[in-house]
């Protein structure tokens, strides 16, 4: 059964930094292009960035420049690090395949961008 299990966020101020995690349970995982998603209250989800098994990068034109997405393959794992950290960030943040596949949202992790 595939499963995604996010993790790392919190709490920060705004300008602050924070990387989130994300351990996939899939024993193909690197042949897996993973994406970042977020939904902030009363919002759609929304895809914040992807990258292919080769490392080919995508990002949503409002985090280029402050967010940074990478994996490790080995690990099985997919990071976002975000920095620069803005109000407008703050949302329930998610790691599925991309496309998204229905059937594998985790829980996400709470990002709180607030003084």
């Amino acid at each position: 059964q595939v499963q995604f299990v996010e993790s790392g966020g919190g709490l920060v101020q705004p300008g602050g930094s924070l990387t989130l995690s994300c351990v996939a349970s899939i024993s193909i995982f690197r042949l897996y292009s993973m994406g970042w998603y977020r939904q902030a209250a009363g919002k759609q989800r929304e895809l914040v960035a992807d990258i292919t098994g080769g490392g080919r990068i995508n990002y949503e034109d409002s985090v280029k420049g402050r967010f940074t997405i990478s994996r490790d393959n080995a690990k099985n794992t997919v990071y976002l690090q975000m920095n620069s950290l803005k109000p407008e960030d703050t949302a329930v943040y998610y790691c599925n395949a991309h496309p998204a596949s229905a059937g594998y949202w985790g829980q996400g992790t709470q990002v709180t961008v607030s003084s």
